[in-house]
């Protein structure tokens, strides 16, 4: 049975504020004397303000079990709203900013090569329409250097490919992008759909290098494809310029090559149920003082991609 609550009305008026924040700390440091380590105080201090904090909420909030504390009821309540609190305080300096229509900056984002998002483009035209003194600055790379760009402070915000989860980031779902294998119309497979892959494997192919996802490289290496390489380009639209040239086949997103395949200009080999699909991701980097400019568009699309309904 859980302890009774004493609900105090003067809650709001009586407690210390910085008694939630060293709730939250010794929450996440995973116990009393972790967060007395790594806040440098003593732990008889910790304990006595986490008491305190239990006499205004009228309820005991930690109990400590063989591997460290667990929150009670009352104890995961206090602490969403502890974190709701916190980043309420975060978002204000921003939201003042918006309110006065002062807001000035620069919104770095990286992208790898031909990202198509109506959403991503709406959230650009949004925020410049209502911050027209906000520069956006684009610069495209290869997908692994869009991580690491953002890892190292370089670009707040990014738009790419990941084969993992990086603790420093985070990630929200932007598209599913799916890959065909293509070829000009002066190849010889041209008109034909491949139900072998591996019929393939002494083909020349065009590669697209650091920029080729993983999906793709592990399928490759499978089937043994691209052993021959005619060409390589580390870029998109530079990889299909050579595929439509006849320099090789080679893998290309299926909405960059839309209207090169509207055209007659590259042939799609593969059945459509068996071409490669993967998530595409709106990055950001986990920090808790983003720039104004980069938080006001990281909310415009987050909050397109919430009111787009996903396939």
């Amino acid at each position: 049975m859980s302890d009774p609550v004493r609900v105090n009305p003067n809650f709001a008026a009586q407690v210390d504020w910085n008694l939630l924040r060293l709730f939250v700390d010794i929450v996440k440091a995973g116990g009393i004397g972790a967060a007395a380590r790594r806040l440098n105080k003593q732990q008889p201090t910790i304990s006595a303000a986490l008491k305190r904090l239990e006499d205004h909420a009228g309820a005991r909030l930690l109990t400590r079990s063989a591997t460290g504390i667990e929150l009670t009821t009352a104890g995961r309540a206090v602490f969403l709203l502890c974190e709701e609190m916190f980043e309420a305080a975060r978002m204000a300096p921003h939201q003042i900013a918006q309110a006065v229509k002062q807001v000035e900056g620069l919104a770095r984002i990286q992208v790898v090569s031909s990202i198509i998002s109506p959403e991503f483009d709406e959230a650009i035209a949004s925020l410049h329409r209502r911050h027209p003194s906000i520069r956006i600055e684009i610069r495209v790379s290869p997908w692994r250097e869009v991580l690491d760009a953002l890892e190292r402070g370089e670009a707040e915000l990014g738009v790419g490919y990941d084969s993992g989860v990086r603790s420093s980031l985070t990630y929200e779902p932007l598209f599913v992008e799916t890959q065909q294998l293509y070829c000009s119309r002066s190849h010889p497979l041209f008109g034909r759909k491949i139900t072998k892959i591996s019929e393939l494997r002494e083909e020349g192919f065009v590669l697209t290098g650091a920029d080729e996802v993983e999906t793709i490289t592990r399928l490759r290496q499978r089937y043994r494809l691209g052993t021959v390489v005619n060409g390589l380009a580390e870029d998109i639209h530079e990889a299909m310029r050579l595929i439509m040239l006849g320099i090789g086949i080679g893998f290309l997103p299926t909405m960059a090559a839309a209207d090169a395949v509207k055209k007659g200009r590259l042939w799609p080999m593969l059945a459509e149920d068996t071409a490669p699909s993967y998530e595409m991701y709106l990055l950001a980097r986990l920090t808790p003082s983003r720039d104004t400019a980069a938080q006001l568009f990281l909310d415009e699309i987050i909050r397109r991609l919430r009111a787009s309904p996903r396939p």
